[in-house]
């Protein structure tokens, strides 16, 4: 019985902290995605002499948002239209509900600026 107790005790211990290092993870997946999109935005800009933007700018660059990054949030480029100069800045925010709501919205910028839950940096 004992030792029952201590395996309850080490796994209510331990259980948060694996959701923890799996939050962690998808937050990592979610920012590589965000720094690739960033890099196909720059190749887009050379031949097209602005960024995608909008709705459909993801697909514009020839992408889709990986199974899990698109399961725990929901990506787009702003703004809707392009601007003079070119900029965008990409917004990944977690889907409702989801346990990625604690981390808020992470974004990146044209200039590279980077924000999580409208902090400055990742």
């Amino acid at each position: 019985m004992v030792a029952v107790a201590v395996v309850a005790i080490l796994g209510a211990i331990a259980y948060p902290s694996y959701q923890d290092h799996l939050r962690k993870g998808r937050r990592a997946a979610a920012q590589a995605f965000l720094v690739e999109v960033g890099s196909k935005q720059q190749q887009y800009l050379l031949d097209a002499r602005k960024y995608a933007v909008g709705n459909g700018a993801i697909a514009t660059l020839n992408m889709t948002v990986p199974a899990p990054v698109a399961q725990f949030y929901t990506v787009a480029i702003e703004p809707n239209a392009p601007t003079v100069p070119p900029t965008y800045r990409i917004v990944a925010t977690p889907i409702s509900g989801s346990v990625q709501v604690k981390d808020g919205a992470l974004t990146l910028a044209h200039d590279g600026a980077k924000t999580r839950g409208g902090n400055a940096g990742w």
